[in-house]
C-alpha cells in the first residue's frame, strides 16, 4: 500500500504521515524536489524554513524520479509506504497506474494554516509573513497555471479537511477514519456490490428518492434495478407519478404511487428461477414492507442495505420468520471528510442523549464499517 498525501503548506499532511509511521508501521518514502522552494514556504525575509518533516531513516527510500520510486514500491507493495512528495500531475498520473496507490488530499482554512506557519516561524526564530502576504503566496502555490497544486486535490480519492486544534485531536480523527483500510484500494464484495447498487440508483427517475438494487448469487450479478415508473409510462421526473410530484410525506399514500421500487424491478428482471438459493440482494436503501414480502417469496437468502428507510418491526419479522438475513453495511468513507467532525463525541453528553431515546432504537455510533442486523422504524428518516 502506498499513500500519497498532497496539500498546501501547514495543511497537516506531514503530521498525518508521522502518525501512520508511528501507529501503523508505514515507512516514509521520498521524491527528490527539483523545483525551487515555493515562496509560501518562506519567512517574511524569504528565508527557507527547515522542513517540518523528519529525514528518512534510510537514504535508500529517497528517489530522483517518480518512476524510480514506483519501481521500488511495486516490488514491495505488500508493505506500507507513505509519501508527502506529490507535486504535479505527472507524478499522480504515474502513481495512479498501480492498484496499491491511494491519493489523499489534505487541506485546512487559510487562517488556520497561517497560524500554524507562524508557529513554525517562531520555533525557528524567523519573522512570519503577514496574513495578506501569506494569502498571496498561497494562491500562487495552489492556483498558478500548470504548476498549482489545487488541480491535484480534485483527483484525490479521499479529501481531508484538517481544521483540528491539536496534534492529539488530529490523531484521534485519523484513527476513527481508519485511513489504512485496504478496502479503500480494493473493495470488499459487500462494498463492490453496494457501489453497483449506488450506480444503478443514478438511473432512477423517481422524484422522491434515488434507490438502486443488485441481486447476486455466488458473487455474480444476476440483475439490477432502480426505482421509477413502469416501462412505457411517463417518467416520474417528467410528471408521470402524481403522488411523488405532490410532495407527499414519506410512507403516506403509498397505494397511489405508480413507481416500481428498485427491488421490484430487480426481482422482475431476474425471476425466481434465476435467483435460486443463496442469492443476496444489495440495496442502498432498506426495503419497504411490500418489497420485503416479494423478496421473501422469490427465495432471497440475505438482504444487505446501506441507508435505513421506514424499517418497521413487521418487516424485520417477515425476514426473520422466512429465514432471510437482514444486515446493514456502510463502506469506508471517501470523498470529503471534515476531520474536526470525525472526532468521537463526548461520552457523557452521548450517554445523556441516548438515554432519551426509546428502548427499541439502537444506534451504532463508534464504527464506520459497522454491520447492523435490524433497525427500528423510529430511527429511520422518512
Amino acid at each position: 500500500m502506498l499513500l500519497g498525501l498532497c496539500g498546501g503548506i501547514c495543511a497537516g499532511k506531514s503530521s498525518i504521515a508521522s502518525y501512520l509511521v508511528d501507529e501503523h508501521r508505514f515507512k516514509r518514502i521520498r521524491l527528490s524536489r527539483t523545483a525551487a522552494t515555493p515562496a509560501v514556504e518562506k519567512s517574511a525575509s524569504n528565508a527557507s524554513l527547515p522542513s517540518a518533516e523528519p529525514s528518512p531513516a534510510d537514504a535508500n527510500y529517497t528517489f530522483a524520479t517518480v518512476d524510480d520510486l514506483l519501481d521500488f514500491v511495486t516490488l514491495r507493495w505488500r508493505e506500507r509506504w507513505v509519501t508527502t512528495d506529490i507535486w504535479d500531475d505527472k507524478a499522480v498520473d504515474t502513481l495512479l497506474r498501480r492498484p496499491f496507490f491511494l491519493l489523499v488530499s489534505v487541506d485546512a482554512p487559510v487562517s488556520v494554516r497561517w497560524q500554524r506557519f507562524k508557529d513554525r516561524c517562531a520555533a525557528n526564530k524567523l519573522t512570519p509573513p503577514s496574513l495578506e502576504e501569506f494569502v498571496l503566496r498561497n494562491d500562487a502555490h495552489l492556483f498558478a497555471p500548470s504548476t498549482g497544486l489545487q488541480a491535484l486535490f480534485g483527483r484525490a480519492q479521499l479529501k481531508l479537511l484538517n481544521s483540528t486544534v491539536s496534534i492529539a485531536s488530529l490523531h484521534t480523527a485519523i484513527k476513527v477514519l481508519d485511513l489504512p483500510n485496504e478496502a479503500r484500494l480494493r473493495p470488499s464484495w459487500d462494498q463492490y456490490f453496494m457501489q453497483l447498487a449506488d450506480l444503478a440508483a443514478h438511473r432512477c427517475n423517481c422524484m422522491k428518492r434515488r434507490v438502486g438494487c443488485v441481486i447476486v448469487r455466488e458473487k455474480r450479478v444476476i440483475s439490477t434495478g432502480y426505482n421509477g415508473t413502469p416501462r412505457g409510462m411517463t417518467n416520474c421526473n417528467e410528471g408521470g407519478c402524481p403522488r411523488c410530484n405532490n410532495a407527499a410525506k414519506g410512507g403516506a399514500d403509498l397505494s397511489t404511487c405508480l413507481c416500481l421500487h428498485a427491488e421490484e424491478n430487480a426481482l422482475l428482471e431476474a425471476g425466481r428461477d434465476r435467483i435460486g438459493e443463496k442469492s443476496i440482494l444489495y440495496c442502498n436503501t432498506c426495503p419497504c414492507l411490500t418489497c420485503s414480502v416479494k423478496i421473501t417469496q422469490v427465495g432471497i437468502s440475505e438482504v444487505v442495505y446501506n441507508q435505513g428507510y421506514l424499517v418497521d418491526t413487521k418487516t424485520a419479522e417477515i425476514f426473520a420468520e422466512s429465514g432471510v438475513r437482514l444486515r446493514q453495511f456502510s463502506p469506508p468513507r471517501n470523498g470529503l471528510v471534515d476531520l474536526s467532525l470525525n472526532l468521537p463525541r463526548d461520552p457523557i453528553a452521548r450517554a445523556e442523549e441516548v438515554s432519551t431515546e426509546s428502548e427499541d432504537v439502537r444506534e451504532t455510533l463508534d464504527n464506520e464499517n459497522f454491520v447492523r442486523p435490524i433497525v427500528s422504524a423510529k430511527s429511520m428518516k422518512a
